[in-house]
């Protein structure tokens, strides 16, 4: 369906930039208005923000204060969904309910997103000490897991939303002993979920293959369709243009 491949779009920034986390002072851009619509990103991550600025997207950003443990759910595509819509539902409280929003001229869109690590099948959180750090890392070292992202996306102005989860599996090649000791020594691996984050300048070179479905390296190739899939929550994009 078109409407999923368009969600595929979101979902590789999701899975290609997991959140980083790198402290970094926040910088609110002005919204979009030349585009027609007004874009928030419910999210910290340094990547994600860059990708965003990239491809040419003004953006402010507004996260959620909420407490991530208390939301459990026995599938790890079920858990990412639920944590992205408690984010969203979180923000928008905090911008006074959707009915602030009813009355604007441009409607505005609302980007929440979530992923965990997932390996031999058990859902990996935030690391909550040294010694289970080192467990993460070293059991990636030679072996894969697997990353898996959600997205949702909120039209403020209609309270229209579209969500969707997508996963890469990552192979890795041996990660040496010194490496794994600097990356326990680096706060970032307490801060991510399964202590792994794949941009980390440490990690990045230990990355052998990170295997996607099909669509995932069209959008790599065609990051435009990001457009499309804004347009589509907008009513604006035709499914008959696919």
């Amino acid at each position: 369906m078109v409407l999923k491949h368009l969600i595929c779009v979101i979902l590789f920034i999701v899975l290609l930039y997991p959140p980083s986390l790198f402290h970094k002072e926040e910088e609110e851009t002005r919204m979009v208005v030349e585009r027609g619509f007004k874009l928030i990103l419910g999210s910290q991550s340094m990547a994600r923000k860059k990708i965003l600025g990239e491809m040419g997207y003004d953006f402010t950003i507004v996260t959620a204060d909420i407490d991530e443990k208390a939301i459990r759910r026995d599938n790890p595509q079920d858990l990412v969904v639920a944590l992205a819509q408690a984010k969203a539902d979180e923000i928008i409280s905090k911008l006074g309910g959707q009915s602030q929003f009813a009355q604007d001229p441009l409607p505005t869109l609302l980007i929440t997103a979530d992923t965990v690590v997932v390996y031999k099948g058990v859902i990996r959180e935030k690391p909550t000490s040294k010694e289970e750090a080192r467990q993460f890392i070293k059991g990636y070292s030679g072996s894969h897991g697997g990353v898996v992202g959600s997205v949702i996306v909120s039209n403020l102005k209609t309270g229209v939303q579209r969500a969707g989860w997508d996963k890469a599996e990552v192979y890795f090649r041996e990660i040496p002993a010194k490496v794994i000791d600097d990356l326990i020594d680096d706060s970032i691996t307490f801060k991510v979920a399964g202590g792994l984050t794949l941009e980390h300048p440490l990690i990045s070179p230990f990355i052998d293959t990170v295997v996607r479905p099909p669509i995932s390296i069209i959008i790599k190739k065609n990051p435009c369709f990001l457009l499309c899939f804004i347009s589509t929550i907008l009513d604006t994009c035709s499914e008959t243009l696919w």
